[in-house]
């Protein structure tokens, strides 16, 4: 049997521009990235009305290392009603560098049921991750030299709350003491570095409705606190202008498409532990506008990227799904039944029995608690 990347390596996907065509969107809103991905100027939502199509949203029960298969269900869901002849989009999030080079491994799907380029995807795609650090970091770097050149806001340097980001799990940089080396080199202060996707500007990047909306959300980051416990924020600093320029390219959503040349947007992607885990609102409304289904997926599980899918993204945008799809792998079930991860291929109807409680519920939460059809 092939492994992913070997079915990956081996596709032979269709040129970006033939599959925007088939998604409907104009050249004058495409911008290549080589062959086989392109950005999408969200001016297309601006500049075309249309009529929203049905919105899939896919979760699933509790994670565990078995993995649980959300975006390769995702894909495969997509893949089957464009199989059908209907108009699908699937709208997904990016990959992380950390997980991809850590023990989690990438997130473009698996077996045949993938998205494509899934190296490039998986790795540093068109940039975007590198654009959100690149912003974070400006606005820490012009707090510290806010300090540095007097500090006329009065922030007080044990109380800031701003870390510095960068796209892999580094354990070292978690926490630090930096601006060392003298009065040219800032201000010696205790620090920290997050994972990007971990941060603010990730989830602010993801909530971002328009440029200007961005703006707005990224002037209102509080950085810390004055020596009487005033928030400081970006706007204080008058960083959010610049963070904003650094980021109109990367707001754009990314298209690429799936084994089976089903248009694909694959933009922003925020941990579900620490913000909201679903891809961009842009790109949701997107794939919306372009399809009749629009497939998209909410990180971890139902308890906690689907009940924030509900309670933050779709209150945000007056989104609903039409539908909610509850994946459950055997394996996955068996682990919540008390079965090691590397004793799941035996047979253990027991262990699967103790195991389906976990389903239950996350079925009764969208069921019972969002009123959803699953």
């Amino acid at each position: 049997m092939q492994s992913d990347i070997e079915i990956a390596q081996a596709a032979q996907p269709q040129r970006i521009d033939a599959i925007a065509e088939k998604a409907g969107i104009d050249d004058k809103y495409l911008e290549m990235y080589g062959k086989y991905k392109a950005k999408v100027d969200y001016n297309l939502l601006r500049d075309n009305e249309h009529t929203p199509g049905k919105l899939v949203l896919v979760t699933a029960i509790n994670p565990t290392p078995a993995g649980e298969g959300k975006t390769t269900t995702t894909v495969g869901l997509a893949d089957a009603l464009a199989k059908r002849g209907k108009n699908v989009m699937v709208a997904l999030r990016e990959p992380s560098l950390g997980p991809v080079f850590g023990i989690k491994g990438g997130a473009a799907g698996g077996g045949y049921a993938q998205v494509v380029p899934m190296e490039d995807i998986n790795l540093h795609f068109t940039g975007d991750f590198h654009a959100i650090g690149a912003a974070n970091n400006l606005l820490a770097a012009m707090l510290d030299a806010h300090i540095h050149n007097g500090n006329q806001l009065g922030i007080d340097v044990r109380k800031i709350t701003w870390k510095r980001v960068v796209d892999m799990n580094d354990r070292q940089l978690r926490n630090i003491v930096d601006g060392l080396g003298g009065k040219a080199n800032g201000v010696p202060r205790e620090d920290g570095f997050d994972i990007t996707v971990a941060s603010e500007v990730m989830a602010i990047f993801c909530l971002a409705t328009s440029i200007t909306d961005l703006k707005e959300r990224l002037g209102r980051i509080v950085v810390g606190y004055t020596f009487d416990d005033q928030p400081v924020t970006a706007h204080d600093l008058h960083a959010e202008g610049a963070m904003a320029a650094l980021l109109k390219d990367a707001l754009k959503p990314n298209l690429v498409q799936t084994l089976e040349g089903t248009p694909a947007f694959i933009h922003g992607g925020p941990f579900a532990n620490i913000a909201h885990g679903c891809n961009s609102i842009m790109a949701t409304q997107m794939a919306l506008a372009l399809g009749d289904y629009a497939i998209t997926e909410a990180g971890f599980g139902a308890d906690l990227g689907a009940e924030k899918f509900l309670d933050i993204k779709c209150r945000l945008t007056g989104l609903k799904p039409d539908a909610v799809v509850v994946v459950a792998t055997v394996r996955a079930l068996k682990n919540h039944g008390g079965v090691a991860k590397d004793e799941l291929n035996e047979e253990n109807l027991e262990a699967l029995e103790a195991g389906l409680p976990n389903l239950l519920q996350h079925v009764e939460n969208i069921t019972q608690v969002f009123n959803l059809p699953c």
